[in-house]
């Protein structure tokens, strides 16, 4: 079954495998359900036939192991629960999480997913849930969280030494220091929020860098873990920002891509100075998601997917 798009079928986010440059395996979580290409996104199918359902299962959010190429793990939240597949997305089983059913807006596994088992939910208007065993069961941690809506979430590439992450909220930003059993709020200004995207750097251990992206006062970075931010590039920065992505090697290739509303903007020098990225699509209709698989580099290639369902390659 090859995919069928319908009208306005948003696509809300994009995964790919850790071995993409070989296996070209990624997924896209959309208003239609969950989709699966094994050809770098040129193609796509249903990921869910094998749960014979009778209506589209929306989906918002999807994760995949950071050993991906060994467990097959994939996750994807769903309106009121979780689904994981153990073998690539062919089965799944389903985790309800509790009444009332949240909608699932984001996930996040451990770096160290592969011996911790952890893996995080963000969802809107009921904060987080947390397991501890690969999906199976799932609590609710939200001590100090004082905004549950979840827009986004990030977890410290040290988790395993730190267990730090990060929530973007309606609000504002919260930080968690102990694997998210409490938060406290950020000093990030309450007149920049709604946070509509976060990106913390791969580097975090040593150099404490974290990104904001707003939806109406543009991009700021921390480089003290969240304690005092800055504005980048306020004449060229736009309102929103919607996603950010940052090169694998960062801080030492400083580049950073953001995606707005109608277009992505690249900056070379870790956000003082930014160019539109050449896209040979139409924005118009609004982009919804973005990954870069290989890295940020000019010749790697990026997976774009739009409001209106498609997927692009670019």
């Amino acid at each position: 079954m090859t995919e069928e798009i319908t009208p306005q079928d948003i696509v809300y986010a994009l995964a790919a495998s850790p071995d993409y440059a070989r296996d070209g395996i990624c997924f896209a979580a959309r208003k239609s359900g969950l989709y699966h290409s094994e050809d770098g996104g040129k193609s796509w199918k249903l990921a869910y036939e094998s749960l014979e359902l009778e209506e589209a299962l929306a989906t918002a959010a999807v994760a995949l192991s950071p050993s991906f190429t060994e467990d097959q793990h994939v996750f994807s939240g769903v309106p009121g629960g979780v689904l994981r597949s153990t073998d690539g997305g062919k089965n799944w089983s389903v985790a309800m999480l509790p009444s009332p059913p949240p909608f699932v807006s984001t996930l996040v596994l451990s770096p160290n997913y592969r011996r911790d088992g952890i893996v995080f939910a963000g969802t809107l208007e009921d904060g987080v849930f947390y397991s501890k065993n690969r999906g199976d069961t799932w609590v609710s941690w939200n001590f100090g969280l004082l905004d549950l809506n979840v827009i986004a979430l990030v977890v410290s590439p040290d988790f395993v030494n730190d267990e730090t992450l990060f929530v973007g909220t309606d609000s504002g930003i919260y930080r968690s220091t102990n694997g998210g059993r409490a938060w406290r709020e950020v000093d990030f200004p309450m007149d920049y929020a709604p946070v509509l995207s976060l990106a913390i750097s791969p580097n975090y251990a040593d150099d404490g860098v974290l990104f904001a992206g707003t939806e109406d006062h543009g991009l700021y970075r921390s480089n003290d873990r969240g304690q005092s931010w800055t504005r980048l590039a306020e004449k060229s920065n736009p309102d929103m920002v919607n996603a950010i992505l940052l090169s694998p090697k960062f801080p030492a290739n400083p580049d950073i891509l953001i995606m707005l509303g109608d277009s992505l903007l690249i900056s070379q020098d870790g956000g003082q100075s930014w160019t539109h990225r050449a896209l040979n699509i139409n924005t118009k209709v609004g982009l919804s998601a973005v990954i870069a698989p290989q890295g940020l580099d000019s010749e790697s290639p990026l997976l774009i997917g739009l409001v209106e369902g498609s997927i692009q390659q670019i």
